[in-house]
């Protein structure tokens, strides 16, 4: 290891030892859970050490507040989209119900689509959902946002461009 590994990996254990308990009690009170509370603080740690310039943060726990409310606010999204999901799924006749395979492979899919759709531009959002899932046509779209038919047609491109870079 070089000597700025072995001082990335210092600032690290820190960081680490200095705040991870205080971080896995805040977001305990924010869970009322400390299994799912040790996992996002998990998760917060491996972020930060993804940015790898520990170094250069300043105020640690504001820091790591504001990168754990960002995986907080994606653990409740995706508890929301799962609970969703299984309400479908109770819904269906047991014959025709996925299994655990196809289940786990259906909401990581659903989980990228979420993800896809939340990182496009509200109306890009809005004309590409008006698309796939009401089937209404391009000039339709832009009637009822309100907006020109080459918006339209910018926006479906910003969508499917999103959509392609799922596939990767």
């Amino acid at each position: 290891m070089t000597a700025p590994d072995l001082s990335a990996a210092r600032d690290v254990g820190v960081l680490y030892t200095d705040h991870h308990s205080w971080l896995q009690q805040w977001l305990r009170a924010r869970l009322g859970n400390a299994c799912d509370a040790a996992d996002l603080a998990h998760d917060t740690f491996l972020r930060v050490i993804e940015r790898r310039r520990v170094a250069e943060i300043n105020e640690p726990r504001a820091f790591l507040t504001t990168v754990a409310r960002g995986i907080l606010v994606n653990w409740y999204q995706r508890r929301a989209l799962e609970s969703a999901f299984l309400e479908a799924l109770a819904a269906l006749p047991e014959a025709e119900a996925p299994s655990p395979e196809q289940r786990y492979l259906i909401l990581e899919t659903l989980t990228q689509v979420d993800a896809m759709l939340d990182s496009l531009p509200p109306r890009a959002r809005q004309a590409f959902l008006l698309s796939q899932l009401d089937g209404l046509k391009y000039d339709d779209i832009a009637t009822r946002l309100g907006c020109s038919l080459i918006s339209v047609k910018r926006y479906m491109k910003q969508a499917f461009l999103a959509c392609l870079c799922l596939m990767d």
